[in-house]
Formats: C-alpha cells, structure tokens, sequence
C-alpha cells in the first residue's frame, strides 16, 4: 500500500486539526512537530516554564492510536530507568529483561537537561539507531519511535546542558512562544470547566503513520535544491565567531525535513521555501559559538538567518 500526496496532506490536517483543538496560536510549532514526526526526527522543545510545551507532546500521543510513555528527568534517574533492567527470576532461576519506557512508539522526555549526563546519553543509541544495547545485546526499538523532549532555557540551577553528539540527534529545536491576547483569552475560556486534552481521541491510526513516513521519502528533490542544503550547512562552518558549525547530518535532516514539508502542502516536489522555512530549527542548535560571540549577543538562529539572506535560492 501507499499514499500519494493528497492522502497523506490529509493525514496531516488530521493530525494538525486535533493538536489545533488543544493548543491555541501554535500552528508554526505544529506544523514542525509533524514535520520531523513524519520524517523520522525527533524535536527538542526549547521555551520557558507554562507554554504548552508538554501539552504539545501529549497531545500528538493521544492523537495517534500507539503507545506512549513519559520520563520526568531528575537528578537522580538512571540510565536502567530509561532502557530497562535485566532482573533475576527465583523460579526459573534465571535473568528476565524488564522493559524500560523507551520501548515504546512515543517519548515525552520532560526537562531533559536535569539528568545528568550519564543517564542522558542512554538516549543517544536510541535515537540514532531505534535500539538500545543492555548487557551487549541490541534490542530494536519501535519502527515509529519518536523523542519529544522539553528543557527550560531560563532555569540553570540544578542542570547539565546537553552535550554536542546529544543536540545533534534531534532533527529540530524549536520553541512555542507566547500566544496573541486573543488566543490566551480562547485558553481561558476552553479550560474553564475541564481541559481540552480530555476530549482527545485518535484520528491517526499507526498504519497510516507508517505510510505517510513513506511517502515522505517519495518526496522528490531536485539536484539543484541538495546543493543549496550543502551550502547552507557548510556555511555555518566558516562563520566568524563559530567554534563547531554544523555537520552533515544536518544537511540529512534539513532534506527530510523539507520532504516532510511539501507533502503536508500536497507538493510533489521540494520548493527552495521548504528548505528556508525549516533550516533556522534544523542547523541551529548544532551550531557551538565561542564565547566571545555569544556574549556580545550572537546567536546561531541569528547567524542562519544571515547564511539564507546571502545565500540565492534556486529557481
């Protein structure tokens, strides 16, 4: 079975349509979420305390008949506490592996960057490669496994900033902002007697997930719009202030991505825009600057920004 693009535009408006009904003046947030859900990501949700960042994660889960688990990262959270733990039987008198919440098709990593580095890095194999190796035997994962993780970019006190190798897993960082007044006074008046997530049934089912991720990959891209994704990247790495620009798998991510993108518009076909609409969440965050630049106030959003402003979009 497949889907051609006007199906698999259809699923998305599904999906956006029931996210829409809980989160109010996010449909920029939403569009990406499913952007890197479709193409095989995982998003890290960068914003401050408050702005629907967990409702988001929840949402998408409920909106999807598969299974989902959360982790509230803590200080004192163990890598066995995310992958599992092999335990001994007394009646069988043997090992038996007990399953971590990492098996499973959605992960809500909450406040990823209050565990510590050790336990944070028992996600880097699972989120490059769908498995995680206990006691020297890989196990796979699921097949729509997808990391959602949520940090507080204002709250230091009790934190490990995650390291180069763990950002450059997540296809997209990005935030959610502050609504309009208008949608913060919709917010008020939805929760009044209860909150909109109660009312959340799935509209997707895993079969057509896994079709849609399909078709993503059917998305064609011109030669033309590879080398302009080469250049953004590549860019970032001979900046002026820039310790560590970004690396090919940005370029990797930046395409799917972009994929993604012009399914959900029902385009057969990647646009310059697609890939200029996604490449500020897609090559930030895996950029390092020095610490004379970023205290002068420069960001990576920023100099990406200057990247796709010099750089000429093909035609």
């Amino acid at each position: 079975m497949s889907v051609d693009a006007a199906q698999a535009a259809a699923i998305f408006q599904k999906l956006s349509t029931n996210i829409q009904g809980v989160l109010r003046g996010q449909d920029s947030a939403i569009r990406r979420l499913l952007a890197a859900f479709a193409a095989g990501g995982h998003v890290l949700l960068d914003d401050f305390p408050g702005t629907g960042k967990t409702t988001l994660a929840k949402t998408i889960a409920l909106s999807i008949a598969s299974r989902f688990h959360r982790i509230q990262f803590t200080p004192d959270l163990m890598p066995t506490d995310i992958v599992g733990v092999s335990v001994f039987n007394q009646r069988d008198q043997s090992f038996e592996f007990r399953e971590g919440p990492v098996f499973t098709d959605i992960l809500l990593a909450d406040e990823i960057n209050r565990a510590s580095p050790r336990t944070q890095s028992a996600l880097l194999e699972a989120m490059a490669e769908a498995q995680v190796s206990v006691e020297g035997r890989p196990r796979r994962l699921s097949d729509l496994f997808f990391v959602i993780a949520t940090q507080n970019p204002v709250e230091f006190r009790g934190t490990y900033p995650l390291p180069e190798a763990q950002m450059d897993r997540f296809m997209m960082r990005f935030g959610l902002g502050y609504v309009t007044a208008a949608d913060e006074v919709a917010i008020l008046s939805s929760q009044i007697q209860s909150h909109p997530i109660d009312d959340v049934r799935a509209c997707v089912l895993p079969e057509e997930v896994r079709l849609l991720r399909a078709a993503v990959r059917n998305v064609r891209i011109s030669e033309e719009l590879m080398h302009y994704i080469v250049a953004i990247v590549q860019g970032t790495r001979s900046l002026e202030g820039v310790q560590l620009g970004a690396s090919p798998r940005a370029s990797v991510a930046l395409m799917k991505a972009a994929q993604a993108l012009a399914l959900f518009d029902g385009s057969p076909f990647v646009l310059p825009d697609h890939v200029a609409e996604l490449a500020v969440p897609v090559i930030g965050h895996r950029m390092v600057i020095d610490p004379q630049a970023r205290f002068s106030g420069t960001t990576p959003e920023a100099l990406v920004e200057s990247l796709l402003s010099r750089i000429p979009k093909p035609r």
